[in-house]
């Protein structure tokens, strides 16, 4: 079997060489430029032209044709693929790979809505690969990414709203107000639709640091091991003090901090800093602890 994600699902986070799968690129347009996701410009790059650039940035997904192409390419070393991407939800990246798999009848492709993005994501591509090392059957494969899916909780805060409300993600009303008051947004991702949901709001960035934090003890006792993972656009040091935050509270499986996909990051803005996070114990019969 051969797998494939997207770059939304930002894989390169766990610095592990397993995950040595095709990533198809989502795009951003910044004026007359369209870089490629990963490809084309570093993070740090795209966040000093975003700031310079007169112009909001607009973001595509993969054509149906590009996930067809390959589709077939892959089709000729197995014909049996699976397709993990980020959520529909979020992105049409879903929607675009179905049709891309309905154009190869050659192939047998399962297409996978994570319904979530990011580092969550990136978790189900992770055990997808490690399930298949480990020889299980598409279906156990299958199972598993629907309860690390179920297990996982995606959040994030930022010091700007304006990108967000460009994009559409929020209600711009509702981003309005907050941008006029000021308001930090607690915002996670729904587990059934995908989309985004306000858990909160702070006066300040680090109180809303903090609220993530409350968030993640109101989910999973403080007494239970969690795997954890911090990430963010352009703000290192915001990221590092959510990481110290929560390190001080849970006993913590930690997996690499990073730069998240600059396709995300130009809906959220440079500031922006996020969590995934889960039992650990949910990853243990891929990690050799069960």
């Amino acid at each position: 079997m051969k797998i494939l994600t997207d770059s939304a699902t930002d894989t390169q986070l766990l610095q592990d060489s397993d995950i040595n799968i095709p990533i198809i690129p989502l795009k951003v347009n910044l004026g007359d430029t369209v870089y490629r996701d990963g490809i084309d410009i570093t993070p740090d790059d795209f966040y000093i032209e975003l700031e310079k650039s007169k112009v909001l940035p607009v973001t595509s997904q993969p054509s149906a044709g590009e996930f067809a192409e390959i589709y077939r390419k892959l089709a000729k070393e197995d014909p049996e693929i699976l397709s993990i991407h980020m959520s529909a939800g979020l992105s049409g990246t879903y929607n675009s790979a179905v049709a891309g798999a309905a154009m190869v009848p050659e192939a047998d492709i399962t297409v996978i809505d994570t319904k979530t993005l990011s580092a969550a994501a990136g978790w189900q591509v992770w055990a997808a690969v490690k399930g298949l090392k480990l020889g299980w059957k598409k279906e156990m494969i299958l199972a598993k990414l629907k309860e690390i899916a179920s297990a996982t909780t995606s959040l994030y805060t930022l010091k700007e709203l304006k990108y967000l409300i460009h994009g559409g993600r929020i209600s711009h009303i509702k981003g309005l107000l907050a941008s006029v008051l000021n308001i930090k947004p607690l915002i996670g991702v729904h587990k059934e639709l995908g989309n985004y949901t306000q858990e909160g709001q702070a006066r300040t960035f680090q109180k809303a640091l903090d609220g993530l934090v409350n968030i993640i003890e109101k989910t999973i006792p403080s007494t239970e091991k969690i795997r954890v993972q911090v990430v963010h656009t352009g703000n290192p040091d915001g990221a590092q003090s959510l990481r110290d935050k929560i390190d001080s509270i849970f006993k913590c499986d930690w997996l690499p901090t990073g730069q998240i996909s600059y396709v995300l990051g130009a809906h959220t803005g440079p500031s922006m800093v996020g969590v995934g996070f889960a039992q650990a114990s949910v990853f243990d019969d891929l990690t050799g602890k069960k």
